[in-house]
């Protein structure tokens, strides 16, 4: 029998203490710390079974020794987790979805296995029965490829079917589910999740097996369990959107062999998710009548511009104390946005309400929306329509310049693409542009907010 020992660990962020501690030094979290078994002299991450010879001990090698080999990656059917993949999936990469309860991470990797051909796929599911996985995969859509459903929690005979079925292709819903019999603690503890983890990853890299794992998150948004979980793993996904919602969004918050900066962009439906190819067209409302409060802004997602409506609504506070509201947007940057109008331009907003929403239920950071968030919180306060094909790309600074943003020439394109005929962006943006290189889109650059406000509501 192997020796143990005590050890408390924080449920919240991992770090482990000798005693019991009230308050947790590294994330500041009160009552955190649970007593945890652990055994010593065994290997952790040893997955697998004792015929199988141990692999020699690695030795140092000169970097210029080293002979790279080009491994292909794996081309998914999913056109939108190729993108922020970095051009697919790579052979014995360990990955990690995450995202709130019922935004559809268990659709997204079932439909994924259901529609991947000729590749030997393991749905490992520890939440659902097989019946379940069944209807939901017929209603997913036609069930051609080959895919194995294993329902079981314990990670040896998880790892005893794998090497019985060797697979090329594992996916395991979830993490938090899995228990390993060399720790004597609850599935989903620091423990658990950290070394069932750890032999995932170790099958992984010595198979070349591409493994896809699903994790829960806290009420804050983070990834449930240790935060070493993050780390020990090559990419982290995290699946977003609002349950109330039909688009979904999948942003790379890491990635060791692409871009952080991509994102795709799914629709819900009946039939499971569905790829958006052009979402500035659906994040776009479409009206007949020109209505005040909203603007057209030119983001950019990624390496991917999006052309999103931004929505604001002013109007006198009935209760004496104005109100500030955002749905999609930074309340900070806001607040600032408010001050710069009330101070560098003279409109006396701070006793007026003002609410201000991002159409399609996303969330934008790119701060080349200023301008857009400006304009439409001022043609809502002078109850004046913005042309509906005219849109925005600029950063407002605290002075009330507009700034410059990158990547100009993308942005211009797309709003050409789209049929918009004007676009104010900053004067600083046109130095080295052609702008008469787009025919079909008038390119207005414009150094003060003053000057944008004089041309739309002169």
């Amino acid at each position: 029998m192997a020796k143990t020992k005590t050890t408390f660990y924080c449920q919240s962020c991992g770090a482990n203490a000798s005693k019991w501690i009230g308050k947790c030094p590294s994330c500041n979290e009160w009552n955190t710390y649970v007593e945890e078994i652990i055994p010593t002299g065994t290997d952790h991450n040893k997955w697998k079974s004792s015929a199988i010879k141990e692999t020699k001990a690695a030795k140092p090698r000169l970097i210029t020794d080293i002979e790279l080999e080009a491994s292909p990656r794996i081309l998914l059917p999913d056109e939108e987790l190729n993108r922020v993949l970095g051009g697919g999936l790579v052979p014995g990469s360990l990955t990690l979805l995450g995202g709130e309860p019922g935004i559809g991470k268990s659709t997204l990797l079932l439909q994924l296995a259901v529609r991947l051909k000729n590749k030997k796929i393991l749905y490992i599911s520890g939440e659902e029965s097989e019946q379940q996985v069944r209807m939901r995969a017929e209603r997913i859509g036609k069930l051609e490829s080959n895919c194995y459903i294993l329902t079981e929690t314990s990670t040896q005979n998880i790892f005893r079917q794998i090497e019985e079925l060797q697979p090329e292709f594992v996916i395991v819903d979830s993490i938090q589910t899995l228990y390993s019999s060399v720790y004597e603690s609850a599935p989903g503890t620091v423990s658990q999740i950290r070394g069932c983890a750890g032999e995932l990853l170790r099958y992984a890299k010595e198979t070349a097996t591409p493994v896809l794992m699903i994790g829960h998150i806290t009420k804050d948004g983070s990834i449930a369990g240790p935060k070493v979980l993050e780390h020990m793993v090559d990419t982290v996904l995290q699946f977003e959107g609002d349950r109330h919602h039909i688009y979904r969004i999948v942003r790379a918050v890491k990635n060791r062999f692409g871009s952080t900066a991509e994102l795709g962009i799914y629709e819900m439906q009946g039939a499971g998710l569905t790829e958006v190819a052009n979402p500035s067209q659906l994040l776009l409302s479409q009206r007949d009548s020109h209505l005040s409060g909203t603007a057209i802004a030119c983001t950019l997602e990624g390496a991917r511009p999006l052309l999103i409506e931004t929505q604001a609504l002013v109007s006198t506070a009935v209760y004496g104390t104005p109100q500030r509201t955002t749905t999609g947007f930074d309340m900070r940057r806001l607040h600032i946005l408010l001050a710069v109008l009330e101070k560098r331009c003279g409109f006396r907003l701070g006793a007026k309400d003002v609410f201000l929403n991002i159409a399609g239920g996303i969330r934008v950071e790119d701060p080349a929306i200023d301008l857009a968030v400006i304009c439409a919180i001022l043609s809502s306060s002078e109850d004046i329509a913005i042309d509906p094909m005219v849109c925005f790309a600029g950063e407002v600074g605290l002075t009330g310049e507009i700034r410059p943003v990158n990547r100009i020439e993308l942005r211009i394109k797309e709003a050409a693409r789209l049929g918009f005929k004007k676009i104010f962006v900053s004067r600083y943006n046109l130095q080295g542009l052609d702008v008469k290189a787009e025919k079909s889109i008038e390119v207005v650059g414009v150094g003060k907010v003053e000057e944008v406000l004089q041309m739309l509501f002169a």
